[in-house]
C-alpha cells in the first residue's frame, strides 16, 4: 500500500497540470491571481511504486491511465477520485510505456519493463494490447525487449504502432531499437537498430505528419557493481517515411562528444519545434561546464538545426 501511495503523489501534479493546461492557454488573462492558492493535496490512492507512464484519453478529460514501476496499470474515469487496477492478471507488473489510440480510445497499449534506469528496476515481458479500455489484455509480442520506454500510435490507423525498446541492458542483445507493426501487433519489424549495446529510449511523432518520427537511442550497461551511461551509440534519429529509413541527426548545434540518455518532446503549439534533454557532463556540482555542454536543446525546424536553451540542472 505504501508503494501505491508514493506513486500517486508523483502522479497528481501531472494529472492536474494536464487538466488545467487547456484552460490556462485559452483564458490566461482572465484567471484571477491566486486562484489555486487554497488547493490542498491529499492522498486518494492507489500507489505501485513510482509512476513511470501516464496516458490520457482524447475527448474524455476525466479518464486517465497510469503505469507504475512495479505496480501494474491503474485507470480512473472520474479525474483521479477513484482508481481501479486493470493489469493485475498479467505475469508482469513493471510498466514503462502507455498509449491510447487517438482514433479509438478503447485501444490501449502497454509496454512493460521500466526504462528509467536505477538500481531497483525490473525488466518486462514485451507489449500488451487492450481492445476494451483496459478490461482485458492480450500479449502482442516483443517479449525479449526487456524495457520499453515509449509507444506511439498512428493518429488515424490504430494498427500502426511504434515501440522504443531499450533492451535488458545486462549484456549485448539484438532485441532492441525501434519496432513497428502495421497489423496491430501480429507481426513486428525492427526498423531502427544501432548496435547490440544500444537501445531506443524515447520516440516522438510529428502531430501534423505521422510519417515523421524522432527517436533517441541510449548506450547503457548494467552490471552488479555499477551502471555506465553514454557512448557512440547514443543519439537522435529521424525518419520522414514512416520508419523505412532513418537519419542520425549530428552537428548543427548538437553536442559533438559522446552523450548518454536523451529525452525528446515536441511542441503541441508548433510541430516544427522539438526539444531534446541530453545527458552530458554539464554538472556544475562536479566541475566546470564546457561551452559545448548543456542540458536542454531546441530545434525550430524539425531537427535540422539546434541550439542550447538551458545549461541549468533542476
Amino acid at each position: 500500500m505504501m508503494n501505491r501511495l508514493r506513486a500517486l503523489a508523483l502522479l497528481l501534479p501531472a494529472l492536474l497540470g494536464a487538466a488545467f493546461a487547456p484552460l490556462a492557454a485559452q483564458h490566461a488573462d482572465a484567471l484571477p491571481a491566486g486562484l489555486f492558492d487554497g488547493l490542498q493535496y491529499r492522498y486518494i490512492g492507489p500507489v505501485g511504486n513510482r509512476v513511470s507512464a501516464v496516458a490520457g484519453v482524447p475527448g474524455a478529460p476525466f479518464v486517465y491511465y497510469f503505469g507504475a514501476a512495479s505496480g501494474g496499470v491503474f485507470k480512473t474515469t472520474d479525474g483521479g477520485v477513484h482508481w481501479t487496477p486493470v493489469f493485475d492478471d498479467q505475469d508482469v507488473m513493471s510498466v514503462g510505456a502507455l498509449a491510447v489510440a487517438p482514433s479509438d480510445s478503447s485501444i490501449v497499449w502497454v509496454g512493460t519493463g521500466e526504462a528509467h534506469i536505477r538500481s531497483n528496476v525490473s525488466i518486462g515481458a514485451g507489449v500488451f494490447r487492450s481492445l476494451d479500455g483496459g478490461r482485458t489484455w492480450t500479449h502482442m509480442g516483443l517479449a525479449e525487449t526487456g524495457r520499453i520506454g515509449r509507444i506511439r500510435i498512428h493518429p488515424r490507423d490504430p494498427n500502426t504502432v511504434y515501440v522504443a525498446a531499450l533492451g535488458h541492458l545486462y549484456g549485448p542483445q539484438e532485441e532492441r531499437g525501434v519496432f513497428r507493426t502495421r497489423d496491430g501487433g501480429e507481426t513486428w519489424d525492427r526498423v531502427l537498430f544501432v548496435d547490440d549495446s544500444t537501445g531506443a529510449y524515447d520516440l516522438e511523432m510529428d502531430p501534423e505528419d505521422p510519417s515523421v518520427l524522432y527517436a533517441s537511442t541510449w548506450q547503457m550497461w548494467i552490471r552488479t557493481w555499477g551502471r555506465w551511461s553514454g557512448g557512440p551509440g547514443s543519439g537522435i534519429f529521424a525518419t520522414r517515411d514512416g520508419g523505412d529509413t532513418w537519419t542520425r541527426l549530428e552537428g548543427n548545434g548538437l553536442p559533438e562528444e559522446h552523450v548518454g540518455k536523451i529525452g525528446l518532446a515536441m511542441s503541441a503549439a508548433d510541430p516544427a519545434r522539438l526539444y531534446a534533454l541530453i545527458e552530458t557532463n554539464a554538472n556544475r556540482a562536479v566541475g566546470d561546464v564546457d561551452p559545448q555542454h548543456g542540458v536542454l536543446w531546441r530545434s525550430d525546424d524539425r531537427g535540422r538545426t539546434w541550439r542550447i536553451v538551458s545549461r541549468e540542472h533542476a
